[in-house]
């Protein structure tokens, strides 16, 4: 039986933070003692200096595997996850072929057993004809399904009024959406095209992908779901005028509808289209610094219950073409805590609340078995950071496929020291430590 012993680790946990030691057995946590612990273990790792948090889990992520894996596979972009702390992600249906039955997501958990260095789960896609599909489900074994309410690959927009009423009514597990009305963004694509030609630039992307479109699609969502008292969470706000959609005057434990941010509509804004271009062409469009501000504000005072990345790697040659053609998306699950560490050190958020939203939050939310949170009995997912070693962003120390980053040349002030995946030390000292494969999340519903 593996055993580890953490030592002087200073934990940021369920709103505190304190000096204990940590032991794990087995993959999962046995003791944790603010007083020190004696017990032998055939490892033990010195924390004196760090921060133990728990590992990351990011409800959002795109690796693109099957069929796209020229941007990224689920090996590669694990691989950069838990170099970023990240010990769990919840991943995208928008594969080629879609994950739009069973049998097709089941596939993408079996290769994901086969490669992934980190814990894992996928969405099944919605469409406007497989609710029998959805139907099927075991809520136990799944995150739950992504409706995509704008643009998509394949046949996956769902913009059938009687297909959403029907999915909103009869499915039960968490609906996650992605709300950009379509025929808008269409008439302003045409409207730019038209008067500035294929030569438009990344600076009209929140004017194409306004903030009417991503409210009119949200709102449509929320209403629905109050209409089926459904479990609703609407993924990457991105404008100042959504966050009047979301509750903060309920816990998390109550809310039936919830939301959630994305770092680079924390950290960029429409200024940096200027310098930027389509490296920071995401969907929905980074806007204004009104509306970052704003989806701040909505993180501390609770409208906005998750932080998470979006991770959506595309080849450097596909983000070099011209505006209208290239793709949407970055690669960003490498550095996610790296930047919210950066916010703390800038005075803007707590360690405390980067834990509770990206962590503890999304175990809640998604009823996530035993994980998001440093207790005894819980799998040891795990990450200790130093708050004073910086960590350089340069093409050599990606490990994305794409090989390139939004944040090249920047010097995060922290560094991501240990990563443990199951109690395994998966990431130490600026290395991959292990080639063992994460877990199945299983969820407590």
């Amino acid at each position: 039986m593996a055993t580890l012993l953490i030592r002087n680790a200073q934990l940021v946990n369920e709103g505190k933070i304190y000096f204990a030691d940590v032991f794990i057995k087995d993959g999962i946590i046995e003791k944790i003692d603010t007083n020190g612990i004696s017990m032998q273990a055939d490892k033990v790792l010195d924390a004196e200096g760090l921060h133990l948090l728990p590992g990351v889990i990011d409800d959002q992520v795109h690796f693109r595997e099957p069929g796209l894996t020229h941007k990224g596979e689920l090996y590669t972009e694990s691989r950069a996850a838990v170099a970023g702390g990240v010990t769990s992600f919840m991943e995208m249906p928008n594969t080629v072929p879609s994950a739009t039955t069973i049998e097709l997501l089941e596939q993408k958990y079996k290769r994901a057993a086969e490669v992934s260095l980190a814990n894992y789960s996928f969405y099944l896609g919605t469409t406007n004809r497989n609710l029998e599909e959805l139907l099927k489900l075991d809520e136990r074994n799944i995150c739950g399904i992504k409706i995509f309410m704008g643009s998509s690959t394949g046949d996956m927009l769902v913009d059938d009024p009687n297909a959403l009423e029907a999915i909103f009514k009869h499915v039960r597990t968490i609906i996650t959406t992605h709300c950009e009305d379509d025929p808008s963004i269409k008439a302003n694509a045409a409207r730019i095209r038209a008067q500035y030609g294929e030569s438009a630039g990344a600076e009209f992307h929140p004017i194409i992908r306004d903030a009417e479109a991503c409210y009119k699609s949200s709102a449509y969502a929320v209403g629905l779901a109050k209409k089926y008292n459904s479990r609703l969470h609407v993924l990457h706000i991105s404008t100042a005028k959504e966050l009047e959609l979301f509750r903060n005057d309920i816990p998390l434990s109550q809310k039936r509808i919830t939301a959630e941010a994305c770092i680079h509509h924390l950290w960029f804004s429409d200024e940096d289209y200027a310098t930027k271009g389509n490296f920071i062409k995401w969907n929905p469009a980074v806007k204004s610094k009104a509306d970052r501000e704003a989806i701040w504000q909505a993180v501390h005072d609770g409208r906005i219950d998750v932080i998470a990345t979006d991770h959506a790697p595309h080849t450097l040659q596909e983000k070099q073409q011209p505006y209208f053609n290239a793709p949407s998306g970055g690669p960003l699950i490498q550095h996610t805590l790296l930047a919210m560490l950066e916010f703390y050190k800038q005075g803007k958020i707590s360690l405390e609340s980067i834990v509770q939203k990206m962590s503890h939050n999304v175990a809640e939310l998604f009823e996530i078995d035993r994980r998001g949170f440093i207790r005894e009995g819980y799998y040891a997912d795990l990450v200790l950071v130093d708050l004073h070693k910086p960590t350089p962003v340069t093409p050599e120390s990606l490990l994305y496929k794409c090989r390139w980053s939004p944040f090249d040349g920047y010097v995060f002030g922290s560094t991501i020291h240990t990563t443990l995946v199951n109690g395994i030390i998966s990431w130490h000292d600026g290395k991959l430590a292990s080639d063992k494969n994460g877990m199945r999340l299983a969820f407590n519903r």
